[in-house]
């Protein structure tokens, strides 16, 4: 069946992707190394907030609704035209057996007019519904909690560079409601009013976005190996998953700002299950025992690539670079030890991070994760780091510069792990070690970022130079 899928005009790459990981979730059957059927409205351009998408049932396209962050609404489509003539047709020719139900006088209803690229006064929306009288409602008008909702939705012509995607004809859609978005989860959940944060703390709106990348619901054990200040596992338990987390730097997961300020206390702001563990760990040495495999459903987190926070792995410069032996901290020292830590170039952690989940995700389980981009002026065509586990299902681009955007990846388990497949692993990092960007293993993406785009904005007078390389001053630069 087909549904009418409308959409926030924003993020505009995330939008498929999530709604196809909510269809799995909610049951739909999609066969093997295929997606959901999607069509365009006639005369539509990719980027427009109106799509049609085929569902199997009305279930399912209202769960998928509800749970979005970026749909907007589900309708059964009653007809649509280029003008009031043409929909009056279309909706006159829709099936009777589909649209006398819900127009019976037992029932109550709403008509709502929405357009998009346009505004219309409230005497010109009250004129478009009153042209509607050729539809055989016979129950009872309620604004407040009608039964049925019905949206008449208008746009015209608009091809001017107004922000909006190119339409080439004027479309009006008329349809009843089959589910709804619930946007007061993200004020709810916004970053302003969290209790603990640090500058790398993940948007509530991207991050529910992971979330349902991920598939994260009730039953369902996700993890987060760079967890900071737990952005995205607050997400994760919103959803209803158990969850879990690490980091390298003991004081964000141990201390916080206080007893009242840390991690914990963000899912005790919202009432949410704590998670299962916060451990510090290095990604670099994990600690987890010989044979322990299998043990999360999704894995989700933004690695640390060197904008806002570089990374960071145990061993300190002097050890790393051989000049003394690794030593035991004696146990009188241990409480308020915090171990050294050295560079942890992104190449490096990417591929501990896709070994991680080869090993740790059961079957069918999601790896969700941001990968930086850097927009070369030569072009060329980017590539992301692969794993003989994994099948990469969606690729969502966010644009936040001129010079630089992340993608967010989701992959797919699709193999077991084992000797074999370690090994196919590591010649698959080398390859892509050698091949990519030079700055992606030098570790120079902050000064790539943010580099003056002409050299002549460099400026040379000593008052007003700032050294371009700002020194490391923890976890959260």
């Amino acid at each position: 069946m087909w549904f009418l899928c409308v959409f926030y005009h924003r993020l505009l790459d995330f939008r498929k992707p999530e709604v196809e990981a909510l269809a799995e979730l909610f049951g739909e059957e999609i066969a093997e190394n295929e997606s959901l059927q999607w069509r365009l409205p006639e005369h539509h351009h990719n980027d427009t907030p109106f799509h049609f998408v085929q569902l199997s049932s009305e279930e399912i396209a209202q769960n998928i609704a509800k749970r979005s962050i970026l749909v907007k609404g589900m309708y059964e489509l009653w007809g649509e035209g280029t003008c009031y003539e043409e929909l009056k047709d279309s909706i006159e020719s829709y099936p009777d057996s589909r649209k006398l139900p819900f127009l019976t006088s037992g029932s109550t209803f709403r008509i709502s007019v929405e357009t998009f690229g346009k505004a219309m006064t409230f005497d010109e929306q009250k004129d478009r519904i009153h042209s509607l009288t050729y539809i055989p409602f016979e129950g009872r008008v309620n604004l407040k909690n009608p039964d049925h909702n019905f949206f008449l939705m208008e746009m015209d012509e608009s091809e001017e560079n107004n922000g909006l995607p190119p339409i080439v004809q004027r479309r009006i859609f008329f349809g009843r409601e089959v589910g709804f978005a619930d946007r007061k989860l993200l004020p709810t959940f916004q970053l302003k009013s969290r209790n603990y944060l640090g500058p790398t703390a993940m948007d509530a709106e991207m991050a529910f976005l992971m979330a349902n990348q991920a598939k994260a619901t009730s039953g369902k054990l996700v993890y987060d190996p760079f967890v900071g200040t737990g952005s995205i596992l607050v997400s994760a338990a919103r959803f209803g998953a158990m969850t879990m987390g690490a980091d390298i730097d003991i004081r964000v997961v141990r201390d916080g700002r206080g007893p009242d300020c840390n991690v914990w206390s963000n899912f005790k702001q919202y009432g949410l299950p704590m998670p299962v563990a916060l451990l510090r760990m290095d990604n670099n040495l994990p600690p987890w025992r010989s044979g322990l495999k299998e043990m999360f459903d999704a894995i989700i987190c933004d690695p640390p690539y060197g904008v806002r926070a570089g990374g960071r792995k145990s061993g300190g410069r002097k050890i790393l670079r051989g000049t003394v032996e690794p030593y035991t901290v004696p146990d009188d020292k241990r409480t308020d030890h915090i171990p050294s830590t050295g560079a942890y170039s992104l190449v490096e952690c990417v591929h501990d991070l896709l070994n991680l989940a080869a090993r740790m995700l059961v079957m069918k389980g999601r790896l969700v994760f941001f990968f930086p981009v850097l927009r070369d002026e030569k072009g060329g065509e980017v590539k992301f780091p692969e794993h003989p586990c994994f099948k990469l299902v969606a690729v969502s681009e966010q644009i936040l510069s001129s010079r630089y955007s992340r993608v967010l990846l989701t992959m797919v388990k699709v193999e077991p792990y084992g000797e074999e497949i370690e090994e196919a692993a590591r010649l698959m990092h080398l390859e892509f070690r050698e091949n990519h960007l030079k700055w992606l293993e030098d570790g120079n993406i902050h000064s790539s970022v943010f580099k003056p785009n002409d050299a002549s904005q460099i400026h040379t007078d000593s008052k007003s130079f700032k050294d371009p390389k700002p020194k490391y001053r923890g976890k959260y630069v």
